[in-house]
């Protein structure tokens, strides 16, 4: 919950309590008028305390929900025609350099997929980057030309995708599990970053 509507959720709950005490207090007094008329006040801060809580809900499960986090950054220099090479700095800070061949860069990864109520939890889509590759715009090219595919996954004795699969109790958790892939031109100096959302991977410029 946001800073300032967190206290002024605090502020009304607070005087919401006080105007209700204080009707009590009136109401003993039989001072039906003056209690009255506080009951009332403190209803009016009770439904304005709940219409924050509410509204600090939805903002919460919308930010979950968009969140995007950068997989990679790929940066890619041309070395020849339609010969390029692209240096890979993973979210760890590690950096990889492929030799490519093609008009573009392919990145794919395997990506696990919460429930939207999850996301609203702080669980945010899984995911493991899979592969990096060439790819031609022209198909037929793609079937004769030489192809480059090089693997960007970590052997692992353990991952998400492998609990999702063994233990049952965690499926109805799962919204989804599946492949997903962008690719961008690689016949330019340019920086891309490689970002993972809740539907999937998505490329955005970050130098062109």
């Amino acid at each position: 919950m946001p800073a300032p509507l967190l206290i002024f959720t605090l502020i009304c709950a607070a005087l919401a309590v006080a105007f209700l005490l204080a009707a009590v207090t009136a109401f003993r007094r039989r001072s039906f008028v003056g209690g009255g008329g506080r009951f009332l006040v403190a209803g009016l801060f009770l439904a304005l305390a709940a219409l924050a809580a509410t509204a600090s809900v939805a903002m919460q499960g919308y930010r979950a929900l968009t969140y995007e986090e950068v997989a990679a950054r790929v940066h890619t220099a041309p070395v020849g025609p339609q010969r390029f090479r692209a240096t890979v700095t993973l979210a760890d800070s590690s950096v990889h350099m492929f030799d490519l061949a093609g008009d573009a860069v392919y990145v794919d990864a395997h990506i696990l997929k919460w429930h939207p109520w999850v996301n609203i939890l702080g669980l945010h889509t899984a995911y493991e980057l899979d592969r990096i590759a060439g790819r031609y715009r022209d198909l037929a090219e793609e079937r004769s030309k030489p192809r480059t595919v090089e693997s960007l996954s970590r052997d692992r004795t353990l991952d998400m995708f492998t609990l999702a699969r063994r233990y049952r109790w965690l499926e109805p958790l799962v919204d989804a599990e599946y492949g997903s892939a962008a690719f961008v031109s690689g016949g330019e100096f340019a920086t891309w970053e490689i970002r993972v959302s809740t539907t999937g991977l998505l490329a955005r410029p970050v130098l062109r």
